[in-house]
């Protein structure tokens, strides 16, 4: 089972799935669960968790810079103009994970996503149509309730929905990871100094 609260050298306590790890720490305190509406982060951020499936975020976290050079910084405009020749080139590319399957995934969503934003208006439009109505989660979080609860009803339909629309690699899962992470629900456990910090961004935080 995941860490309870992991108390730092500056005597924070933080989610103990971060630890004492510098980068991690700086994630976990200034972005994980922080809202977000800009389109590039939140297409970035699914692609990066299609690449994260079976493997640990640490490792992409540690990556992130070389995804980001590798897909152009993630325009989707660029990545949709990538066929084979790219594809053959990032499967040699050590700094990213070297999977096909993932690679050609986050090509075809650079695509799909193009369609989406001319039917929504943005990504951010269609991805906070599924945040959670209030109230429906727990006010005090914990990781018994986390390790129970590693998909939603929200993240479920979102799921379907992408798929629906020619989405690769976007399963319950992985979308919930997503969701936690910009912050559509606030799963920093109860006693997380970044817990209140992401409440009050999240209540002035204006919806798409």
């Amino acid at each position: 089972m995941a860490l309870e609260l992991f108390q730092g050298d500056d005597g924070r306590h933080r989610c103990g799935w971060c630890g004492s790890d510098a980068q991690y720490q700086a994630y976990h305190d200034n972005e994980w669960g922080m809202p977000v509406a800009d389109d590039r982060r939140l297409f970035e951020k699914l692609c990066l968790e299609g690449f994260q499936s079976g493997l640990s975020w640490r490792t992409i976290l540690a990556k992130r810079e070389n995804f980001r050079r590798a897909f152009h910084g993630f325009d989707w405009v660029e990545m949709a103009r990538m066929g084979e020749p790219e594809v053959q080139a990032l499967l040699q590319d050590a700094g990213i994970i070297r999977h096909r399957g993932k690679i050609e995934a986050v090509l075809n969503n650079a695509r799909c996503v193009q369609e989406l934003i001319v039917r929504e208006g943005s990504l951010a439009r269609f991805v906070w149509s599924f945040e959670p109505a209030a109230g429906s989660r727990p006010e005090a979080v914990t990781v018994p309730w986390l390790c129970a609860n590693t998909t939603s009803a929200a993240s479920t339909a979102m799921a379907k929905e992408l798929k629906r629309r020619g989405w690769r690699f976007v399963g319950p899962t992985t979308v919930h990871a997503f969701m936690q992470s910009m912050g559509l629900f606030n799963d920093h456990l109860d006693g997380c100094h970044a817990r209140a910090v992401v409440e009050a961004a999240r209540a002035s935080f204006r919806r798409p």
